[in-house]
């Protein structure tokens, strides 16, 4: 049963993953909620995982609030996550959707004696979608302007959601006034400019990610191409899996194929569970030390 404290984070206790204590911290995406986690934090507790979904700061509220919380704040609650699981359990492993997989990302390579693995789910380090306009490249011009602060990214149509009935569902609730639901209708620019800084940050930090990794993207994701995925293919220091999506877009933990997402970041973690090989030993042997 999800325990949904006050400021909107999800805990979910398991029972243990190949015979001991296992965390996995989910970290939503830029504008969302943690919500969009939780059919896949389900799955993974049902597995045996002890699983929290933090609340961003900024985050399920309003667009003023989101708009002047700096990516700084961000990452310090997901390091605030990682300290909560590792008081009980004796491995942890980070994974996020969008811009939380980047920090995930930080989190890991920053972290190497905290951290198992690292699961990466529609990474964004660029939003270059099919959905995405054209002329989205001004906003990079324009947010230095005096009307930048003003601008805002709309969401529009498919909404990151392939299945017309999950995506009526999430509209739906978009609509409702509850950011704390389905996320905001639009994420203002200030949001944004942070997460460019938190992927300038990032991209500095990538080889460092020594664990071994799990990448899921859907071919034809609209907010993020493909594209994101096999870059991180090349920069991460470690082992790394694939899964590519063929009837997904960019909320994969929602869409309908999110059960197939599920069972495989369910493997990846009893296939980490089983690997009884210290954790700063396994960086080494990964790096070639």
């Amino acid at each position: 049963m999800a325990d949904m404290t006050n400021d909107h984070s999800i805990y979910l206790p398991g029972t243990g993953v190949g015979g001991q204590r296992l965390g996995l911290l989910l970290i939503h995406g830029l504008g969302g909620t943690p919500v969009e986690m939780k059919p896949l934090a389900r799955k993974a507790r049902d597995a045996g995982a002890d699983v929290l979904c933090c609340r961003l700061p900024g985050h399920c509220g309003t667009a003023d609030e989101l708009a002047c919380t700096p990516w700084q704040d961000w990452y310090a609650e997901v390091e605030a996550g990682l300290a909560r699981l590792a008081r009980d359990c004796g491995r942890v492993v980070v994974g996020g959707l969008s811009m939380g997989a980047l920090l995930a990302a930080r989190l890991a390579a920053l972290r190497p004696d905290q951290v198992q693995g690292l699961i990466m789910l529609a990474p964004t380090l660029r939003h270059d979608g099919w959905s995405i306009p054209w002329y989205g490249f001004l906003l990079r011009v324009l947010i230095h302007t005096p009307i930048g602060p003003r601008l805002s990214f709309v969401e529009r149509p498919p909404y990151g959601i392939k299945d017309e009935r999950i995506r009526a569902a999430v509209v739906r609730a978009m609509h409702s006034g509850n950011s704390a639901a389905a996320g905001l209708l639009s994420t203002p620019s200030g949001a944004i400019r942070e997460m460019w800084r938190l992927t300038d940050d990032v991209n500095r930090h990538l080889a460092q990610v020594r664990q071994p990794a799990l990448l899921v993207h859907a071919r034809h994701d609209d907010i993020a191409d493909l594209s994101n995925t096999l870059h991180l293919q090349r920069r991460l220091a470690g082992r790394v899996e694939a899964l590519v999506l063929e009837d997904s877009y960019h909320l994969v933990t929602v869409d309908g194929q999110r059960d197939l997402v599920a069972a495989r970041v369910n493997g990846f973690l009893s296939a980490l569970a089983a690997d009884t090989t210290p954790l700063p030993l396994r960086a080494k042997v990964a790096n070639g030390d």
